[in-house]
């Protein structure tokens, strides 16, 4: 096996690692392709851009019909959330234009976490911001207190897994409930593991989204096991939550 270095950059606004630990071939150029990709991600779907594929179509400089593979993939993982969440989940709020960063982070993570797979990587971990693809584990990823930013709430274990946390401890209220168009309450954390981190972060989102109803309902998607924290304190864990 061989090493290879670790290396964080910042792109879509968080700082992104990549930390591979064992290979089956040198990886340099993959994850030089790797942080390509998610620049390229960054530069495509941005709403912040204004010549990007989201900006464009919310000008109306693009139709449908002329949308890329990649949109129509991440589009797609829109419109399932909104229906499985009842429209708590919502990438078209009202006053709004199309924003689809809820589920682009985690999607274009995931794709570069693949990518790195298939170049050889076998022990391997991508943090996005905190959110995680960890591959060839045993790996321990730490699930922040919501108060306190110097202390963990939880540790899990991860073996082969994706693990993300929607809250509003970083970023305030910037989770909206698409039912009402308000900021969403109920919860102050929610993390959710998953085998890809496209479904535990657009999980995640979507139960905040849902406030109170959102642990039980994140527990019931396939494959995910979830931890969260109410309004009023109290902790949700799913049976099979993988804590170290």
């Amino acid at each position: 096996m061989l090493g290879n270095p670790r290396r964080v950059e910042h792109i879509m606004g968080f700082p992104i690692s990549i930390d591979v630990r064992a290979t089956t071939s040198p990886l340099g150029p993959a994850v030089d392709r790797a942080f390509d990709w998610l620049r390229e991600v960054d530069a495509r779907f941005s709403p912040f851009r204004e010549d990007s594929e989201v900006s464009r179509l919310n000008r109306a400089e693009l139709s449908p019909a002329e949308l890329s593979d990649d949109f129509l993939e991440v589009l797609a993982v829109c419109r399932r959330y909104e229906e499985r969440s009842g429209g708590a989940f919502s990438v078209r709020l009202p006053g709004r234009g199309l924003d689809p960063c809820a589920v682009v982070k985690g999607w274009a993570v995931q794709r570069a976490a693949e990518a790195l797979m298939d170049a050889g990587a076998r022990r391997f971990c991508v943090n996005a911001g905190g959110d995680v693809v960890a591959a060839g584990g045993p790996w321990r990823v730490g699930v922040r207190h919501p108060d306190r930013i110097d202390q963990l709430c939880a540790v899990l274990a991860v073996e082969d897994a994706a693990v993300a946390t929607s809250g509003r401890y970083e970023r305030g209220d910037h989770i909206l409930d698409g039912r009402t168009g308000a900021p969403a309450t109920g919860l102050r954390s929610i993390t959710v593991v998953a085998d890809t981190l496209t479904i535990a972060d657009t999980t995640a989102t979507a139960a905040f989204a849902l406030g109170a109803d959102g642990p039980e309902w994140a527990a019931a998607q396939p494959g995910c096991e979830v931890f969260a924290v109410t309004e009023g304190n109290r902790v949700f864990r799913s049976e099979n939550l993988p804590l170290a």
